[in-house]
């Protein structure tokens, strides 16, 4: 037993002087690099968390586009109810009207002839009147009803879009909640590896920007995403003071009179395919194939400006190095 404990001491000192020999170090400094991660490897994380988070960023951009609809589809019909209701009233006084004046007064003629002078001869006056005063009233009651119909359906309406509303509105809160939580935590990641700086390396504009000039449409809301080089990026915003992806190229086009909603994929349907050879100033470039939720614009020279990501600034970059492309699309 001795002699084993021995030979087994001596393996190991053999052992460990190879390993010192080998520079292999097994103690504080492997420790101390992993609780420093560097700069490259955090930037991968959050790459990595960034494209789980952003289509979740763009989904509740959707849903929000989707509530200010709504809202305003809530507030046309609000609109259109009050004069339905004074239809309705109308309507309803006018066939209370007529029954009572009937019941207190009768006919001004035919009717109040035969009920004075008691004459058989006047029945037929008598049964004609009251068959044409009942079919007035079934039509006074049929186009109060029909009226009232048309108010209940809308007011049914109105209460299926509040609840809806109310339930997206409930659905915002908790995913906003969520991406919250999730953009703090990248920001602390970022922070770990830079410092205060939180990474905003390297210059926010590499040239001219547009690239080429071009008075046109496209040139024109190049030149505006262009302008908003610098500003924060934060999700759901849509300026003046912030932007995220898809507001960036909302707010550019917008200030040439072209309309596209706060979301990467209606944007996708809001916009013409085009091909890569026909880029030009202005075109919109979707990243990510499937989920499409990132997008740029397009400056020429192979540059776009767009909003990257939370700890980040709209910048100019290039276009291959965004991510993978899903597509070019042109507004207008």
């Amino acid at each position: 037993m001795k002699r084993n404990g021995a030979r087994r001491a001596t393996v190991l000192r053999s052992l460990l002087c190879l390993l010192a020999t080998a520079g292999v170090v097994l103690t504080a400094p492997a420790t101390a690099a992993m609780a420093t991660p560097s700069p490259s490897s955090v930037e991968a994380q959050i790459d990595a968390q960034w494209n789980e988070l952003e289509p979740v960023i763009e989904k509740f951009n959707d849903v929000h586009s989707q509530l200010i609809k709504n809202q305003a589809q809530l507030k046309k019909l609000t609109a259109q109810l009050t004069p339905l209701q004074v239809q309705v009233d109308v309507a309803l006084s006018s066939v209370r009207g007529l029954a009572a004046d009937a019941y207190m007064q009768g006919s001004p003629n035919a009717f109040n002839a035969m009920l004075m002078s008691g004459s058989t001869t006047h029945l037929t006056d008598k049964l004609t009147y009251l068959d044409q005063l009942a079919v007035h009233q079934n039509e006074q009651i049929a186009d109060v009803a029909k009226l009232r119909d048309q108010y209940a359906k809308a007011k049914s309406d109105l209460q299926v879009l509040t609840d809806s509303i109310a339930a997206r509105d409930a659905d915002l809160a908790q995913r906003k909640q969520a991406i919250n939580v999730k953009i703090t935590a990248l920001q602390k990641l970022r922070l770990q590896a830079y410092g205060a700086s939180g990474g905003d390396a390297g210059p926010l504009r590499l040239g001219p920007c547009p690239v080429t000039y071009q008075n046109d449409a496209g040139g024109k809301a190049a030149r505006v995403a262009c302008s908003l080089i610098g500003k924060p990026y934060v999700f759901g915003s849509e300026g003046p003071s912030s932007y995220d992806c898809s507001s960036l190229t909302m707010a550019a086009w917008a200030s040439v009179g072209v309309k596209l909603t706060h979301y990467t994929v209606d944007q996708w349907g809001e916009t013409k395919p085009i091909d890569r050879g026909d880029l030009q100033p202005g075109d919109l470039v979707f990243y990510f194939p499937g989920s499409l939720h990132h997008v740029a614009i397009y400056i020429g020279g192979g540059q776009v400006v767009h909003a990257p990501h939370t700890g980040d600034h709209v910048r100019m970059a290039e276009m291959d190095k965004v991510g993978p492309i899903a597509g070019y699309r042109r507004p207008g």
